[in-house]
Parts: C-alpha cells; sequence; structure tokens
C-alpha cells in the first residue's frame, strides 16, 4: 500500500498542478495547518531536480505570505482563532515565553523556531500576539524559511538519485521516520517554547 501512494505522490509531484499545492501547503502550514510543505516539497524536487530552486523559492514566499496571515491572526483575532490554534498544539500558555525570548533575542528567535520542525504558526500567531515589530518578523521569516527549503532543496539537488533510490528501497522506515519527525515537531512545540 505504501509502495502505491509513494508512487501515487510522485506522479502528482511531477503534474502541472504540484507548485499550486506546494504554496498552498506552505501557506496554510504557516498560519494553521498541522502538514509540512517538506511533504510536497520532497517528492517535487525528487520527480524535477532541475526545479528545485524554483520549488523552494515557492515554499518560501508562499510561507513567508502564510506567516502573515498567522501574524494577524495573533495580532488582530488571538481570542477568537488564535487561542484555538494554539491549544490545538497544546501551546495556549507559550505566549509569555516566547515574548520574552523574542525580546532578549529579538529577530535571530524567529530565524531559530523558524528553522526548526515547532509548528511554524505558532511562531507566526505568537509574534502577531507580542506586537512583533512586522518588518523584523518578515525579515526574519524569510531567512529562516528561505534557510529550511533551501536547505532540503538543496541536499535533495545534489544527493537526488542516491536519496530517491534509498527511499525507494526503504519506503516503510522512510515513512516512519518522517511521522515520527512530524509527530516529534509537535511534542517540541510543548517544550521548546
Amino acid at each position: 500500500m505504501l509502495r502505491r501512494i509513494y508512487d501515487w505522490t510522485m506522479r502528482m509531484a511531477g503534474g502541472e498542478q504540484a507548485p499550486w499545492a506546494l504554496a498552498a501547503v506552505s501557506f496554510a502550514e504557516s498560519s494553521f495547518f498541522p502538514i509540512p510543505p517538506d511533504v510536497m516539497l520532497i517528492p517535487m524536487v525528487l520527480s524535477r531536480r532541475e526545479k528545485a530552486w524554483w520549488y523552494a523559492t515557492i515554499a518560501t514566499a508562499a510561507s513567508v505570505i502564510g506567516g502573515l496571515l498567522g501574524y494577524a491572526i495573533g495580532y488582530f483575532l488571538y481570542d477568537a482563532v488564535g487561542l484555538p490554534i494554539l491549544k490545538l498544539y497544546g501551546r495556549e500558555h507559550a505566549l509569555d515565553s516566547f515574548m520574552a525570548f523574542v525580546r532578549d533575542y529579538g529577530v535571530p528567535a524567529v530565524i531559530i523556531k523558524g528553522m526548526t520542525p515547532i509548528p511554524y504558526k505558532v511562531v507566526t500567531i505568537a509574534a502577531g500576539v507580542g506586537h512583533m515589530n512586522l518588518l523584523a518578523f518578515v525579515g526574519a521569516s524569510i531567512i529562516a524559511r528561505a534557510m529550511r527549503f533551501f536547505l532540503v532543496a538543496g541536499l535533495l539537488y545534489f544527493a537526488g538519485e542516491p536519496i530517491r533510490a534509498f527511499i525507494e528501497k526503504r519506503l516503510t522506515l522512510v515513512t516512519t521516520a518522517f511521522f515520527v519527525l512530524l509527530i516529534g515537531g509537535f511534542v517540541a512545540v510543548r517544550y521548546v517554547f
């Protein structure tokens, strides 16, 4: 069954609509959606390595724009929308510690958090609630998300075929590891903020 899902994903990743799907997932993940863009980015780059940098650019731009929505949710709609989202991730009480982290470390705080497996929407909403300087937030988001997505794209671009062969040979292991990392990101939210 995993093989059929993998083959389907690889076919879809090479399709014409894949960049739009990557943009949608990247946008939504930065403000409310739980699944990271890597789910789309990795198979897309493996399927068309020559477009690795373009795909990383799409993921970065859409993620930063989605981060602005997350920021707005925190800034304007925290009680109605932001708090329920943070509760979903178990981080409704994390705002004080995040705001202290941002106050103490500023832009590097957003960059560090934006590169980790911590769901980025928690960072964007908290930055809005804390009324972080918007230009500083956007700049930090661009740096963090570009570093993350271009690193993934670069690794796959330069080592794509061996990585693809590894994934195809050990599909169950890779799928399990992905879900462990995904769940680990949500668990880390509880302990890192």
